[in-house]
């Protein structure tokens, strides 16, 4: 049974950093992949970042170079650092998670999903 659990949201300013974690239990048989997924107010869910238990990463052109996804290499805890955030950066983010997974890309369907934290960047 999978469970996800998202914290470190908050509200900040333009320009700042949070860093989101997720506690996951029931992820951790390999080959996993893990991801951060955000829904900006009335839009479509989107894959940010992504990373499989072999540790390589993938991200959305617009977060690249500024998020930063890793994980703990048991599929136990999730992270996502987010630096220079904007304002266009706010919304709910959902930490993600699929296991036997063979192809890891930003398209893929991730079959466990948490509660979500809200970030808003003012």
């Amino acid at each position: 049974h999978v469970q996800l659990v998202e914290s470190g949201g908050g509200s900040v300013q333009a320009g700042g950093s949070l860093r989101l974690s997720c506690a996951a239990s029931g992820v951790g048989y390999r080959p996993y992949c893990m991801a951060w997924r955000r829904q900006i107010k009335d839009g479509i869910p989107e894959t940010i970042a992504a990373i499989n238990s072999d540790g390589t990463t993938v991200y959305e052109d617009s977060v690249k170079g500024r998020f930063t996804i890793s994980e703990d290499g048991a599929g136990t805890s999730l992270y996502l650092q987010m630096n220079s955030l904007k304002p266009e950066d706010t919304a709910m983010y959902y930490c993600a998670a699929t296991l036997f997974c063979y192809s890891l890309s930003l398209q893929r369907p991730f079959g466990y999903e948490g509660q979500g934290t809200q970030v808003t960047v003012s």
